[in-house]
């Protein structure tokens, strides 16, 4: 394998079908070439754009972002990844992601969300093989918030959606005026034993209340948490997953952090636009934490997945 100096970038589409509109994706792979600035609207990541990937036989980490976010939210994460001998590939989840405002609300969502991931899988095996050399045997899951749900359901997870609506009253009247016979089902989720690790940060995650909601799940599983949560996420709902998980588990709880500290840093712009996502409290440093936490997700996903070329 070629020592990549920095992470390719490369921005692609996976075909809509009968049932699902197109997914927008961005990936991350290893690169020979020095990075340069990529600018993509507000957001400047290092990288070199559709650098021809640098090793074969690669494991392959897919990301899922957290509500109304996008392929872009952890891209410091993805990079770290990437310069670590692993392909990465982020998407829009088109039922929730910044762009569609007009289903925020619809909690049909959380039934598309594991479909998506499933469909990019299928894609980068099947017709997009030649985007990338990829080890269909060594795939892990990287989400947040949302995302992190995502992942407890491809892993095996079972929420109890009707659990956490009841009663249909208060605040939770919008989310049952939203729901439907659909979304109650848990016969619609995707399971995906494809993927062989998770690393599961801040997971909206009161669907999984007791343990037999996560007895299914047989992967390690990397789970971390804020101290103080936010957004829909609670640290005790967190604190509920790490006692419950089965099988190899690592919990880390991150002193000081909100629910939005797990997001890349943000530019200065976007710190004066969405303060509540970008600026964090007293005493925490997002940029000292990512350091650490991407190394940790780093060290991780090569315990159970391996990197570079397949032996």
């Amino acid at each position: 394998m070629t020592a990549a100096q920095s992470a390719g970038f490369k921005i692609f589409s996976v075909p809509s079908d009968t049932d699902s509109p197109a997914l927008e994706a961005a990936m991350w792979s290893p690169c020979a070439a020095p990075a340069k600035d990529i600018h993509l609207r507000i957001t400047v990541i290092p990288g070199v754009r559709d650098c021809p990937i640098a090793g074969q036989n690669l494991p392959l980490i897919v990301v899922s972002h957290g509500f109304g976010g996008s392929y872009l939210g952890h891209h410091d994460t993805a990079e770290a990844l990437a310069d670590g001998g692993f392909i990465v590939v982020a998407i829009n989840h088109p039922d929730d992601t910044y762009a569609n405002q007009a289903r925020f609300r619809d909690y049909r969502a959380l039934i598309s969300r594991p479909t998506d991931i499933k469909r990019l899988i299928d894609f980068l095996l099947g017709p997009a093989s030649d985007l990338a050399s990829i080890d269909s045997n060594r795939i892990g899951f990287f989400g947040f918030s949302r995302g992190g749900y995502t992942g407890l359901v491809l892993g095996g997870g079972q929420p109890d959606f009707r659990a956490w609506f009841s009663p249909c009253t208060g605040s939770n009247a919008e989310r049952c005026a939203h729901g439907s016979p659909d979304v109650w089902s848990i016969h619609n989720l995707i399971h995906d034993t494809r993927i062989k690790a998770l690393v599961i940060a801040d997971p909206f995650s009161r669907m999984f209340p007791t343990s037999d909601s996560l007895k299914m799940i047989s992967i390690p599983v990397q789970l971390w948490g804020s101290q103080s949560g936010g957004d829909g996420v609670f640290p005790e709902d967190v604190a509920t997953i790490a006692r419950n998980l089965p099988g190899k588990s690592e919990f880390h709880l991150v002193p000081r952090a909100a629910h939005f500290a797990f997001l890349r840093p943000c530019p200065e712009e976007l710190k004066n636009s969405k303060p509540n996502i970008c600026v964090d409290d007293a005493g925490f440093d997002r940029v000292a934490f990512h350091k650490d936490f991407n190394q940790r997700v780093l060290t991780f996903f090569r315990q159970h997945l391996g990197a570079g070329e397949h032996p």
